[in-house]
């Protein structure tokens, strides 16, 4: 079943952002000022208001008024200044008094223009922290929230704020180095950040279903993955060297079968599970673990068949052939299988069906779903259907793994095809023996296995499991195959 993992890009944190004490900039336009209300009642006040900038981050200093009368002829001299500005610059000509101004002061209120000047009154200025209101004191701003300076505070560790560079997510402030830590995707293999690409684009796979992100040179670099559960092998933990260049996880090998006599409890369960959706196989047919070289042994010496996966994992043998079985659980020590011992054993074709040959080391549910999967290529050859397409064939069989993948870890939900209940029952019938509780653990890698063969885009299991499914799901499991019997071909 061919592995699908996911390609990403995402922009890096990008910090952005300074503080600076607000600049002088009015000393010309005080003289100008000066000039204009000459002799009249208003008196002009080199004291400063603090001037909000959108999209900057400054430090603004405090006015200091003489008294709180003071205060409030400063601010509305302030408001009539800027109305005034606005009222002139409306004017064709523009007012009288701007007519011995210098060039420089001209540039520079041509380019203000005064008109857009936001005035915040007091109330208007709240912290963005405490939210509390900032009055006169100094004051911090940036993307229009203030906040008071001791209230500038990183939202990660809470410590002040005194770089020159920060990060800014929403309204809440943080070190660059908390940022990093809090959104920088790291390495589930190598617990590092993923590094950015030539185009500054933070870039790293996932996996589909179990969501571990990685760098993208870890699928070239023989980190290990998992031949089950396809999980990359993370430097905090060590997989079990199968041999063969397969590895297996700590969860997988759980409950990993690992030999023939192992495998025959749950080998007999699945042809219960058949019997149940009235398939009674009548053929003792014998069922073997082998290793990866024995299995392609087999394949060679199989004139027929349909062997399209980039890793086979089972086979319904129809030739005599001598294979090598594994007779005894291997020992594990020092991550790595050793003591393996086998058995040579000659099969003789007695039926249509010679032997059914699953690879080992896979966990329970997976080996499982393999059986079940071969049990109905060997179902189809003792029942005549000849000559089907690799589509068919392989999906037809693809669904009975499906349904009974389902029934292991969702016992209590309905199947799709017509046989549910007969099989649910005679699941639910068996001895606590052969049923047994599952982990949480076990039962997500069932969840996995059938995401596996849901998701599949292979020509003849993908293809074929989608119309499979598709017919059995409308039609029920007997109509579908009757119909497949007749015309070879699925129900539409």
């Amino acid at each position: 079943m061919a592995s699908s993992n996911s390609s990403y890009l995402s922009r890096p944190p990008q910090f952005r952002g300074h503080t600076t004490p607000c600049a002088e900039r009015r000393s010309c336009f005080m003289r100008w000022l000066s000039k204009l209300f000459k002799g009249s009642g208003f008196r002009v006040s080199n004291g400063r208001r603090p001037h909000v900038m959108g999209g900057e981050n400054l430090l603004h200093r405090p006015v200091k008024p003489v008294d709180d009368q003071s205060k409030a002829e400063n601010e509305d001299l302030d408001r009539a200044i800027a109305l005034s500005l606005a009222e002139d610059a409306k004017k064709p000509n523009g007012h009288k008094g701007h007519e011995n101004m210098d060039t420089r002061v001209k540039d520079s209120l041509s380019m203000t223009s005064y008109q857009p000047v936001q005035f915040l009154p007091r109330g208007q200025r709240i912290c963005g922290a405490c939210h509390c209101e900032i009055g006169y004191g100094q004051y911090l701003s940036c993307m229009e929230t203030f906040w008071h300076p001791q209230c500038f505070r990183c939202c990660a560790c809470h410590q002040l704020i005194c770089e020159s560079e920060f990060s800014l997510s929403g309204t809440n402030p943080y070190h660059k180095s908390c940022y990093k830590e809090l959104h920088h995707p790291k390495c589930d293999v190598c617990h590092e950040f993923i590094p950015v690409n030539r185009a500054g684009l933070i870039e790293y796979r996932a996996h589909p279903f179990w969501g571990q992100k990685y760098c993208p040179t870890h699928e070239h670099d023989r980190t290990p993955r998992c031949c089950s559960c396809e999980r990359m092998e993370s430097r905090s933990t060590r997989y079990i060297s199968l041999g063969e260049g397969r590895s297996l996880c700590l969860e997988c090998l759980d409950s990993a079968i690992m030999d023939t006599g192992d495998c025959q409890p749950l080998y007999h369960s699945i042809r219960d599970y058949y019997e149940g959706m009235n398939m009674r196989i009548d053929q003792q047919i014998p069922m073997l673990l082998v290793e990866r070289q024995a299995l392609n042994e087999a394949i060679e010496g199989e004139k027929e068949g349909h062997h399209h996966m980039p890793e086979t994992r089972g086979l319904c043998l129809s030739e005599e052939q001598t294979v090598s079985s594994i007779l005894k659980r291997p020992k594990i020590g020092g991550n790595k299988v050793k003591d393996m011992q086998t058995y040579p054993q000659k099969l003789t074709r007695k039926c249509e069906v010679t032997a059914i040959l699953v690879l080992y080391g896979l966990p329970r549910l997976l080996t499982g779903s393999i059986l079940a999967h071969e049990l109905m290529h060997g179902w189809l050859r003792l029942k005549g259907y000849r000559n089907l397409s690799p589509e068919v064939e392989e999906g037809i069989c693809q669904v009975l793994s499906h349904m009974w993948l389902e029934s292991e870890i969702m016992p209590s939900v309905p199947s799709t095809s017509s046989y549910a209940s007969s099989s649910s029952s005679s699941s639910s019938s068996m001895p606590p023996s052969k049923k047994g509780a599952k982990s949480e653990i076990e039962k997500n890698l069932g969840r996995f296995f059938i995401h596996q063969i849901v998701h599949d885009t292979s020509s003849a299991y993908g293809g074929g499991f989608r119309a499979a499914n598709a017919a059995v799901t409308k039609y029920g499991l007997r109509r579908t195959l009757d119909h497949i019997r007749y015309t070879g071909r699925f129900p539409e």
